[in-house]
């Protein structure tokens, strides 16, 4: 299981040109990955955008690249002669009108704005470049995926144990069930005790009370919050990306909690009905963080 945070670093260095690839990513809902390149290599934003989807499935992804070249094929340095020409020619007369020493040098003319221009080769997709670029990601991804694993494992283990607390708390409410019954039973005589109510019928009481089990039945509901919570801990171990999964059992477990807490009259259940919900809200805030 691997957290949707993570950060990932990786540098190759081949035919004479170096790349560093960077990724970084935070939680969202979706898949949502975003290639950053320079603009002489955009040909190969599609090439990073593919070898990253293949590894990483959900969150807000962001994928740097940079390269720094050696080869003398990657730069051209132009001279725009029309630039040049009017600087020299400016110069020329303010030789002969101030009457000033000529020192109108190379290096002097070089130094003015866009005398000289750098033009970097733009790339296309052949082994030189797709080589380097492919185990700069490589790496990156490695120790990318490695650091969400590392998280995931830490958010499982957290996972586990709040499970574990809730499972005990719903067994509380299972053993409580019938002595919440007889508790209204004992209740209900007390009542008609303080009401001085004489010679009730038996059978009554029995009616009322087996009226008041039916409506307060809570069976079905604990049943299928064990259901979850045995789902959940199948999920935790599954390899593939169980963010969603994890996302929509958590709502419905808190659903049926929910109905338990609308159902019961018990003081002790309500209060273990708060506990439970306390611990799926941390679960829920946890699976957020999930792929």
């Amino acid at each position: 299981m691997r957290s949707m945070t993570g950060y990932g670093r990786g540098e190759s260095t081949l035919y004479n040109r170096k790349f560093i690839v960077e990724i970084k990513s935070v939680n969202h809902r979706y898949n949502d990955i975003n290639v950053k390149i320079p603009k002489s290599m955009i040909l190969f934003e599609d090439y990073v955008r593919k070898i990253v989807s293949r590894q990483i499935f959900r969150g807000k992804t962001d994928v740097y690249v940079s390269f720094e070249t050696y080869s003398k094929n990657d730069i051209k340095i132009s001279l725009n002669e029309v630039i040049a020409d009017s600087y020299v020619n400016a110069l020329e007369n303010i030789k002969i009108r101030y009457g000033v020493k000529d020192d109108i040098s190379v290096g002097l003319i070089s130094k003015f704005p866009e005398v000289l221009s750098i033009e970097k080769t733009s790339f296309e997709n052949n082994d030189e470049i797709s080589e380097p670029l492919f185990n700069a990601i490589k790496s990156a991804l490695s120790n990318f995926l490695k650091m969400r694993e590392t998280e995931g494992e830490s958010l499982k283990e957290n996972i586990y144990n709040k499970i574990d607390i809730i499972f005990d708390k719903v067994k509380k409410i299972k053993e409580r069930t019938p002595m919440a019954e007889k508790a209204y039973e004992e209740r209900l005589r007390e009542k008609l005790g303080e009401l001085k109510v004489m010679g009730f019928d038996e059978n009554r009481i029995l009616t009322e009370v087996a009226i008041f089990s039916e409506k307060a039945d809570i069976d079905e509901e604990i049943t299928r919050l064990l259901s979850h919570i045995s789902q959940i801990r199948l999920f935790l171990e599954e390899t593939e990306p169980v963010g969603r999964k994890l996302d929509f059992i958590v709502q419905e477990m808190n659903r049926e909690v929910n109905t338990i807490g609308s159902k019961t009259t018990d003081i002790d259940i309500t209060n273990i009905v708060v506990e439970i919900k306390s611990e799926i809200e941390k679960i829920r805030e946890q699976i957020q963080n999930i792929e």
